[in-house]
């Protein structure tokens, strides 16, 4: 997608992991000139995939810390003769690094990212960043980091919305999941063009109305997948798993339902979702980095007894059965509960540039969704 003056919209993906972020973004007619990421498995699921789109046949990705780039230099060798409108992703709440950057001298390892993050903001100058991050953010203990990202997007010239927690499931996306985003905006005049954030297209099916659609269900994610899939896979389990799985009600059963008591529950009841079934007909948990694992949530199969392969997970975050995962099944878990849901992105980014840079107005934000309450995965 171009503007009307035929100049192709750029955006910046950091922290990018596996390219949810990068994929929705494509999708919603940008080109993504580069990104950053430093998992070497992440990395190279970005190259199999990103790199063959129209949109990412340009991209480098460049694979070490963001706290090893200069961002200036980076803009000069990147940007010399074109703009960044879009900056995606966001800096992780938990802190990583003891590296010190820019002579920054903070004690909080978190906040040097958001430094770092900002330092980007300032060199690229994007006309818009939207920033994705867990709930956690808002809790008390990590006022500090949010106060501080707030402090730098004044300073680097931006007017920065509050943050806004966002259920996949209300924009059509097949999955209970919680995020934060934040969205800053450069130039004064494209502030008020933008209500953050978009309201919801889906909702549930006992309260419909407004032209709200039924939330969607999970269902479509346990169809029948090609015989060379490589992410056709899932755990393998011990008898005493699987005789559990057995006696475990269909779509949706529990733990308890199975009789399955560890000695961690003869003290403590634990979480009743481990071990659980998807009930298909709703949209599923969330999907979490170890969502391939039963131990960890709701993530056996509805009918099967197994946890869920890597492609019911991938589908339920949206990714089209054509994106494939490297690293193995742990590796691919965590990509796919990394990434930002992709039609939920991709909403996002449409509804952002049709408001900041279309000259058309966004006159019927629903419409163009509708069509995702039966999305094509294939």
């Amino acid at each position: 997608m171009q503007t009307k003056n035929n100049r192709k919209l750029m955006a910046v993906d950091l922290f990018a992991g596996a390219g949810g972020f990068s994929l929705a973004a494509i999708k919603a007619g940008f080109a993504i000139d580069f990104a950053i990421e430093n998992d070497k498995y992440a990395v190279q699921t970005y190259q199999n995939n990103i790199l063959k789109l129209e949109g990412g046949k340009y991209t480098s990705v460049l694979n070490d810390s963001i706290l090893d780039y200069d961002p200036i230099e980076l803009q000069k060798a990147r940007f010399k003769n074109k703009n960044c409108d879009l900056l995606l992703g966001g800096p992780p709440c938990q802190g990583f690094s003891t590296h010190r950057i820019l002579n920054a001298g903070v004690n909080d390892p978190r906040n040097e990212l958001v430094l770092a993050y900002f330092e980007f903001v300032k060199a690229l100058q994007p006309r818009v960043f939207l920033m994705e991050n867990v709930p956690g953010i808002l809790w008390p203990r990590h006022r500090e980091y949010l106060d501080k990202f707030y402090q730098e997007g004044k300073k680097a010239g931006y007017h920065v919305f509050q943050p806004v927690t966002l259920d996949a499931r209300d924009f059509g996306v097949p999955q209970r999941r919680k995020r934060v985003f934040i969205l800053g905006v450069r130039d004064k005049a494209d502030i008020s063009r933008v209500q953050w954030p978009p309201k919801p297209t889906h909702t549930d099916p006992k309260k419909l109305g407004n032209g709200l659609l039924p939330w969607v269900s999970c269902k479509t994610a346990f169809r029948s997948t090609s015989a060379d899939d490589e992410n056709n896979i899932h755990m393998n389990h011990g008898y005493e798993l699987i005789e559990a799985f057995k006696r475990t009600p269909l779509n949706g059963g529990s733990r308890k339902d199975s009789g399955r008591i560890l000695n961690c529950h003869k003290d403590h009841d634990g979480h009743k979702d481990v071990y659980g079934r998807i009930d298909p007909e709703q949209p599923a948990p969330t999907m979490t980095t170890a969502c391939i694992n039963p131990s960890k949530g709701r993530f056996v199969h509805p009918t099967e007894h197994h946890g869920i392969t890597v492609r019911q997970a991938a589908r339920i975050q949206t990714f089209p059965d054509s994106y494939s995962f490297c690293g193995g099944l742990t590796a691919a878990g965590k990509q796919i509960g990394n990434a930002v849901p992709v039609e939920l992105g991709k909403y996002l980014l449409e509804y952002i540039k049709a408001h900041i840079f279309d000259s058309k107005d966004f006159k019927d934000e629903k419409q163009m969704h509708i069509k995702q309450s039966g999305y094509e995965l294939a």
